[in-house]
Formats: structure tokens, sequence, C-alpha cells
């Protein structure tokens, strides 16, 4: 395992000692799971981009969508715990 340094100045450091010391666990291990939960927030975010950019090239290859009020109230009835069909996919209109 490698070591890093990070400088933290006074206030920060003592920001990290009392959220440590809150959360029942030490300085470092706060540290790592700040580093863990950023990390993993970033690939989230890096594959909701991915998944939108792949969705957005999908669209305007085929140039067809769902209208917003066809989508919101087949998402409004799913949620009411109803089964609608779900909507069609029309070409857009220029």
């Amino acid at each position: 395992m490698s070591t890093t340094t990070i400088r933290l100045d006074e206030q920060l450091k003592a920001r990290l000692a009392s959220a440590a010391e809150r959360a029942g666990t030490t300085a470092h291990a706060f540290i790592l799971d700040a580093i863990e939960r950023t990390i993993e927030q970033s690939e989230l975010e890096e594959a909701f981009h991915r998944v939108a950019e792949q969705r957005w090239a999908t669209l305007l290859a085929s140039g067809k969508s769902i209208a917003w009020d066809e989508a919101s109230a087949y998402i409004a009835a799913r949620a009411r715990g109803e089964r609608p069909r779900k909507p069609k996919a029309r070409q857009l209109k220029r």
C-alpha cells in the first residue's frame, strides 16, 4: 500500500477531527471513506452521462421520441401501481 500526503489548514484539520469523532472513527478512516464515496459518485456520474450521450445519439439518429405528455402520464400511472401500455416512440416534428 502506498502513502499519500495531503496538507490541511488548521481549520479544516479541526473540522475533520470533529467530524471523525462524531462518526466514531479516526480521521484517517474518515478521509478514506470520503475519498471512496467521492470516487464512487464520480464513477456513477460518468456512467450516467455515458448513457445519456448514447440515448441522445440514438434520438438524433432515429428522429424518434416519446411526447412528454405521454411519457409523464405513463410514469404517473406506474407510480399509482397501474400497468399501462408503454408509449410508442414517434418521428419528431420539425
